[in-house]
């Protein structure tokens, strides 16, 4: 399996959530993956928001990156949320997000999330990528597309 298939379960991924901001999305990353890890949405949110405000993750083309570490955390994880109307997120090239990648890893965590980290850069900067990914039915096709 495949570095992000190995973090990411169906469970995980949400379509055509409804935020207006990246406050908003952050809020509903940590409630969906205190739902499906039972990490604090508190603590996702801090999380995200620590490194937020360190500089964008967004990487451009309308995809982002939130990502950070946690004590809470004990195994690499993620959460791929596609947004019904992209938000304003800083991005390098002024574009608003629609397709993020929320990642989250153990605070002691060695090198391994930074190969996480560029696999999903690498796969998300191909545009057939982001055009499937924002075409997806469901939760099941958008992993597929992920992961392959």
């Amino acid at each position: 399996m495949s570095l992000i298939g190995n973090i990411l379960p169906v469970s995980q991924i949400t379509l055509d959530l409804e935020v207006g901001s990246k406050k908003r999305l952050f809020e509903e990353a940590g409630l969906l993956l205190e739902n499906t890890t039972g990490l604090s949405r508190a603590a996702v949110f801090d999380c995200l928001f620590a490194r937020e405000k360190l500089g964008t993750t967004a990487l451009g083309h309308g995809v982002a990156i939130p990502h950070g570490r946690h004590a809470e955390v004990q195994a690499i994880t993620g959460a791929f949320i596609r947004l019904k109307e992209a938000i304003d997120f800083d991005a390098p090239d002024g574009k608003p997000v629609s397709l993020v990648f929320v990642l989250l890893v153990p605070e002691n965590a060695s090198g391994a999330h930074l190969e996480v980290l560029s696999a999903l850069a690498g796969k998300l900067s191909e545009k057939s990528v982001r055009e499937q990914l924002l075409a997806a039915q469901s939760a099941e096709e958008a992993r597929r597309i992920l992961t392959e």
